[in-house]
């Protein structure tokens, strides 16, 4: 999460179960966010990468 916060997302609420709504103002984009113990499945980072507007490479450059 710390790499969506510096591409300019910010939490916007919690939503249904243990998921958190992330939004980009700049870009008026939402991203939805699993919020549960140990690692995302490759899959769900995938689809939260695409869902930010980002490409896998400017993702991976957000470093942490």
């Amino acid at each position: 999460m710390a790499r969506l916060r510096k591409a300019g997302f910010r939490f916007d609420r919690q939503a249904k179960g243990s998921h958190e709504i992330w939004f980009n103002a700049s870009t008026r984009r939402w991203v939805t966010i699993p919020v549960h113990p140990g690692t995302l499945p490759k899959g769900t980072l995938q689809a939260i990468i695409r869902e930010a507007g980002l490409s896998r490479d400017a993702f991976l450059r957000l470093g942490c």
